[in-house]
């Protein structure tokens, strides 16, 4: 398939720029996996959508003030995102994506408030090896100081001080990722307790959300594409968490596209491996899905690896036609806006 089979055309009006309040508050575009009709809905009818026995897979990552915008020593503008540290946790040196004014050179100094660097290599596509003037706890607090959250780039603002809270979910819990698991913006607490009533069973597992998540395409061709790696963790909780719920008759319901890229990456032999990986799939259309059942979503970017997952899981012409009646009916896209449930 093409790039250009994933394009549609998206009103600037209907990208949202800021969170719903109370965060349950989204609609919900309700698709049937194949064909049938879609629905119009609210987040909150997602109660009445899932099923007792049903279980919800949560990706628990935490996202970290990860932009980081200084100067150079010869004086001039620099920016990093922080994608993830190459001497295990609470190393000095970090990969990044990073700009400047002019082009950074391997050696060059950085300074971010009191946070200073130095560029160790430059490994092309924008990436850099960078050394940090402090590691472990000291570097994270400095990061916390000095860095921002990173809003993506069609959020035409500055972060404030209430995208610390609202741009993690209420679930986040190890920190690493440059982004956000979206889909999981819309629960509440009182949803979770909600939903736990019903019958309905959770589980997390963690994926550093980075490049491999949000970078584009480029070519037409998109089998030419290679999704760049990400860190997951599958704990045990999580592995027996969808073994039962397999045996009992339920539905594996993964919450957001990074969850379904960690459940389909771990899946070995009829079981979901437990521990740590890195992955680099590239679910697509033809992609035949061993885990998951059903999924809760937002609506993504055009020509996006994230909404070629969707079309992937329940078919491109029922997605696509789902996408042009969200655009007529005006739900709002992206990050802060509206979600999708695909089963």
């Amino acid at each position: 398939m093409k790039l250009s089979d994933f394009d549609y055309d998206l009103p600037e009006a209907l990208i949202a720029q800021e969170p719903v309040s109370p965060r349950d508050a989204s609609r919900l575009l309700v698709v049937p996996r194949g064909s049938g009709a879609v629905e119009d809905a609210r987040f909150t009818d997602l109660e009445s959508l899932l099923r007792e026995g049903d279980l919800l897979v949560f990706n628990d990552t935490r996202v970290i003030p990860a932009r980081l915008v200084g100067v150079k020593e010869s004086g001039g503008r620099c920016e990093l995102l922080l994608v993830e540290p190459m001497d295990g946790e609470g190393g000095a040196r970090w990969r990044a994506l990073g700009q400047s004014s002019k082009p950074m050179r391997e050696g060059a100094l950085l300074a971010f408030g009191t946070l200073e660097a130095k560029v160790e290599e430059v490994e092309g596509d924008g990436f850099f090896a960078v050394r940090f003037d402090r590691s472990g706890a000291e570097l994270a607090a400095a990061v916390e100081r000095e860095g921002r959250i990173p809003l993506p780039p069609y959020i035409r603002r500055e972060p404030g001080p209430a995208d610390r809270e609202r741009y993690q979910t209420v679930f986040a819990r190890i920190p690493g990722s440059a982004a956000a698991p979206t889909a999981g913006l819309h629960f509440t607490s009182s949803a979770l307790a909600r939903l736990a009533a019903r019958g309905v069973e959770r589980t997390a597992v963690t994926l550093h959300v980075g490049p491999g998540t949000f970078l584009p395409i480029r070519t037409e061709d998109i089998a030419r594409h290679r999704m760049h790696e990400e860190r997951y963790r599958v704990p045990e909780e999580a592995a027996r968490a969808t073994a039962a719920c397999r045996a009992r008759g339920g539905r594996v319901v993964a919450v957001g596209t990074t969850a379904v890229r960690t459940l389909e990456s771990a899946w070995k032999g009829g079981n979901l491996a437990v521990g740590e990986g890195r992955t680099h799939i590239f679910i697509r259309p033809g992609y035949s899905f061993e885990v998951v059942d059903a999924l809760v979503t937002n609506l993504h970017l055009p020509r996006s690896t994230l909404l070629m997952l969707v079309c992937a899981f329940a078919g491109r012409e029922q997605v696509m036609g789902a996408y042009e009646l969200a655009v007529r009916e005006g739900y709002r896209f992206f990050s802060y806006g509206d979600a999708m449930f695909l089963s």
